[in-house]
């Protein structure tokens, strides 16, 4: 049997909010559904908010395993526990503090997904990767970059698809999935 702990709930597609309001609400239980919220450049130059979960398709959810396990399996949105080998395992305590620490009370991380120029980023793919460099210009709604990268020893502007450079603050999003896997 499982005692009072954190778990893994799997939820619905897109349902991760219902999951999450039915057992807040309809059970009283403590929940931890983080969100980033970005903001994205269309083509037209119209900037969208956008809020995602962090773990799509799972919440989790403080419970006493044993006397819950039932009445969270009915709630709205909620497929079932996520289990191992028929165990439901508990998400070790340290790992939710440490996140909801980092999202704060709003469980909700700003990112900002557009580099402006004079912004630090580091490549994450391609030829150049590992490296950090300096945006010069960017073009949003092209999803591109110039960024100044030192090659043998001399500054030199490279032009790069968005998605190959990351901001500090992009790679709260590349460690979290390692956190859930901790």
């Amino acid at each position: 049997g499982g005692g009072w702990g954190w778990y893994c709930a799997k939820t619905k597609p897109k349902q991760d909010h219902i999951a999450a309001a039915g057992l807040r609400h309809r059970l009283g239980l403590e929940v931890f559904s983080p969100r980033l919220r970005s903001e994205q450049t269309t083509i037209r130059g119209v900037v969208k908010r956008i809020t995602e979960p962090v773990f799509p398709g799972y919440v989790f959810v403080r419970c006493f395993l044993d006397e819950h396990i039932g009445q969270i399996r009915h709630i709205s949105g909620i497929s079932g526990l996520v289990s191992f080998g028929g165990r439901i395992p508990q998400v070790p305590a340290e790992v939710l503090e440490d996140l909801r620490r980092c999202f704060g009370a709003e469980e909700l991380l700003p990112l900002r997904k557009d580099p402006r120029p004079g912004d630090e980023v580091t490549v994450t793919r391609g030829a150049f990767m590992g490296m950090q460099a300096l945006v010069l210009q960017s073009w949003p709604a092209r999803r591109r970059v110039q960024i100044l990268l030192e090659i043998l020893g001399r500054p030199t502007p490279v032009e790069m698809d968005r998605r190959q450079v990351s901001l500090p603050r992009d790679s709260v999003a590349e460690w979290l999935p390692e956190l859930a896997r901790a």
